[in-house]
């Protein structure tokens, strides 16, 4: 006979699909936060810094993120040693309790307590890194009553007698730990000392030795530090909608800067433009038109639309050029560059990730 089927109110079900299971929703545009939002407090970005993947952060809350990670950083290290020194004590409480046990077999071999094949050994002296031992002679059918209480002699080095050493006690650990595993099946008290686990802290997890951006894939975190921080200089204009509100736009087609429009940093002068006007303007064939009598422009050399920085040498390409103020005007850390800055999405299919899914445990009857 089968058995019987769970019967479930509609109420019930709809709680069973709302709270258990994985859930993925789409996500509308309210709520995808504006352009030029702080990754970490949510709202618009004062004193703006963006790292060298494009997530843009409030330079306090950058700052107050990277002093909470260094602080973490360091209470992990404190943990890994202190669960260090307690594995390092745990394994020598177990050796010791093997040699104790190794100890108390062997004197109950010598007083009769138990019988070990091979008879009675002795050590007898030491020749060569060698240990003589001396032992009873076996017994052998016919000749047993002449062999009875003779001795023979066997050399053995002491390698082979630390190695027989190391597995008596090896074999003293495996003992004590299928004793301790059959007791506690018989012994349900949590607060008998046998009952007790073996290991009173959970393994942690790998300590990171650089901070990581709050805003990076979990899957594929990249590293952030103050050095690789670039200042954000948005071109603001009085917004026409909003009186004394000002609205971030492009400083070279005017246009506000928004979820939609791509804008492009540019790195170490930290000016923005959309994405069209880099592509028109940034690229080497469509700089600025130069006098005919000037030197031909570098072919692969790109510049700021708003400052005219070099966008595409290193201080270590500048040094080599003989240029020592461009050198300490960089940033070691910093890579000169566009670099996309991320935004939201804008409700579109093709204009942002607009799915959010949630793993959760699946509910069975």
């Amino acid at each position: 006979m089968p058995p019987p089927k769970s019967v479930f109110t509609s109420h019930e079900r709809n709680a069973l699909k709302d709270r258990w299971g994985s859930q993925a929703t789409r996500l509308t545009r309210d709520s995808f936060l504006p352009f030029g939002s702080c990754q970490l407090c949510l709202l618009p970005s004062v004193d703006p810094v963006c790292c060298p993947h494009g997530d843009l952060f409030c330079r306090e809350c950058a700052m107050t993120n990277l002093l909470a990670q260094r602080k973490e950083m360091k209470r992990m290290e404190k943990l890994a040693e202190r669960q260090k020194l307690e594995d390092v004590d745990q394994k020598e409480r177990e050796d010791e309790a093997a040699r104790v046990r190794s100890v108390q077999e062997f004197e109950a071999v010598q007083m009769g307590l138990s019988v070990k094949v091979g008879g009675a050994s002795r050590i007898v002296g030491r020749e060569d890194g060698e240990i003589i031992v001396e032992q009873d002679a076996p017994k052998s059918g016919e000749d047993s009553s002449e062999s009875r209480g003779t001795k023979r002699k066997f050399r053995i080095d002491e390698e082979e007698l630390k190695r027989i050493a190391s597995e008596e006690q090896s074999k003293a650990k495996r003992t004590l730990s299928a004793e301790r595993t059959a007791a506690k099946g018989h012994l349900p008290s949590f607060w008998v000392p046998g009952e007790t686990p073996d290991q009173h802290h959970k393994h942690l997890d790998k300590a990171k030795h650089t901070p990581t951006c709050p805003s990076s894939n979990p899957s594929h975190p990249h590293s952030l530090s103050l050095k690789t921080l670039t200042s954000v200089n948005f071109h603001e204009e009085k917004s026409t909608t909003e009186p004394g509100k000002s609205s971030r736009t492009c400083p070279s087609c005017q246009k506000a800067l928004s979820n939609g429009t791509k804008a492009m940093l540019a790195i170490p002068c930290g000016h923005v433009l959309c994405k069209p006007c880099v592509d028109r303007f940034l690229t080497p064939e469509h700089r600025h038109q130069r006098h005919a009598h000037d030197e031909p422009a570098e072919l692969d050399a790109v510049h700021c639309y708003v400052c005219d920085a070099d966008l595409s040498r290193t201080a270590s390409d500048a040094t080599q050029n003989g240029d020592e103020g461009a050198k300490k005007k960089k940033d070691k850390g910093l890579k000169p560059g566009l670099v996309e800055i991320r935004s939201e999405g804008t409700g579109f299919a093709g204009g942002g990730q607009a799915m959010v899914k949630r793993e959760g445990v699946a509910f069975q009857v």
